[in-house]
């Protein structure tokens, strides 16, 4: 987001809830005055990573953090977990009307090491209203319809996993990836496009990282583990499915805006 964003493109951060019931994973945070504040904190934590990223607007579609699956505030009537499907779609495809993007980004299908309820619901309401937002009978009190042109599936690869490991390994260092990570069954094989975020591009996602200061230990060997200058040259990509595109694109991509580039420039 930040290397388009650097390009000129308008960038724009749909959350969905305010992150109210995530643990606290950095030990420095967790104190009682942290604990009394931490829907506050976690906001101000996500204008703090969005402005490191250069996000052009953040939405918030205002529901609560659901928590973890078969925790208590899965039934919070306020949680995103309960929030009635067609209500929240109605809302994303508000926000895709009034900014009419060509490029959307989501979570993927493939949630089964990290089943957050929340992460799954985005997925669900994000590919119902990439349709939705472009049929002027669906929501039609959203605004006018528009059509976005291709839709992405964030991945986390094996292929990077392994990349850090390896290194990890040669320089002596403890390695995070314990040999279950790698029993995990590859989804690579999916990943049409990789987009190349080395350079001083590693240092925004470094920053954005660290601006979610009770989620982020400054000091975790599996965000962290390897020295910066060395890290920001492995596996130097972010990694994507492109599931849905309405544009000619050959992949495997390097660009989200492949095909939609030279569509706009006809």
């Amino acid at each position: 987001m930040a290397r388009y964003h650097a390009e000129g493109i308008r960038t724009v951060l749909v959350c969905c809830t305010g992150g109210e019931e995530g643990d606290i994973l950095n030990p420095a945070m967790d104190t009682p005055e942290v604990r009394a504040r931490l829907d506050e904190i976690r906001m101000e934590e996500l204008a703090r990573a969005a402005e490191v990223i250069g996000y052009d607007e953040v939405v918030m579609l205002g529901y609560r953090d659901s928590g973890m699956p078969d925790t208590p505030t899965n039934a919070d009537p306020r949680s995103f977990a309960q929030a009635p499907l067609d209500e929240a779609i109605g809302k994303l495809v508000a926000v895709m009307r009034r900014e009419r993007p060509q490029v959307m980004v989501t979570y993927g299908d493939e949630q089964t090491f990290y089943p957050h309820p929340d992460h799954i619901r985005v997925h669900d309401i994000s590919v119902v209203a990439f349709d939705a937002a472009a049929d002027p009978d669906a929501y039609p009190e959203a605004g006018p319809p528009w059509q976005v042109l291709k839709m992405y599936y964030t991945a986390w690869s094996r292929a990077r996993i392994e990349a850090i490991h390896t290194k990890m390994v040669e320089l002596g260092l403890e390695s995070p990836f314990s040999e279950e990570w790698f029993d995990r069954p590859s989804q690579d094989h999916r990943i049409t496009t990789r987009v190349d975020v080395g350079g001083d591009l590693y240092e925004v996602r470094r920053q954005a990282l660290l601006a979610h200061a009770t989620q982020i230990d400054p000091s975790s060997p599996f965000w962290f583990g390897l020295p910066p200058d060395i890290a920001r040259q492995v596996h130097p990509y972010d990694d994507y499915v492109l599931a849905r595109s309405l544009v000619d694109t050959q992949v495997p991509e390097d660009d989200l805006f492949a095909g939609v580039r030279e569509r706009v420039s006809r």
